[in-house]
């Protein structure tokens, strides 16, 4: 069986991220591979789908199934939450970049700028053609 603690911690991670057990579809299949007759008699792979968002676990890591639906669950809501937070990340980032995008400039990034500004204005103007005839 699961740890009590575990199972509360489970819990509060559940309400936490707003999942709630009626948006899980839970079934129960034959494992496979070694586990002699226990895998061949008892149901003790668990299939766990989040309605709201299509992710889908499968767990069979365990002989028991109680395990395996608790690691299947633990699994299912840490897909979830790397999904929302990864949502959430390219929000903030988004609007950090719109706001580093109309932050003013300091007064000495602007003088930086006008001076580099002038600098090429300088080489434009010395690339002018010489005309010959207005010095007489």
């Amino acid at each position: 069986m699961v740890n009590l603690d575990k199972e509360k911690s489970l819990h509060e991670l559940m309400i936490r991220l707003g999942v709630r057990e009626e948006d899980i579809e839970e079934k129960f299949i034959r494992s496979q591979g070694p586990g002699g007759m226990n895998v061949n008699k008892v149901s003790t792979c668990v299939y766990l789908r989040h309605l709201p968002t299509g992710i889908e676990v499968k767990c069979q890591q365990e002989r028991s199934q109680a395990q395996n639906r608790f690691l299947a669950r633990r699994i299912l809501l840490s897909k979830i939450e790397s999904s929302i937070l990864g949502r959430l990340s390219a929000e903030r980032m988004r609007i950090e970049k719109i706001r580093r995008q109309k932050r003013r400039r300091s007064r000495r990034a602007k003088l930086k700028i006008l001076e580099a500004k002038r600098r090429h204005s300088q080489k434009k103007s010395l690339r002018t053609r010489v005309r010959q005839g207005e010095d007489q």
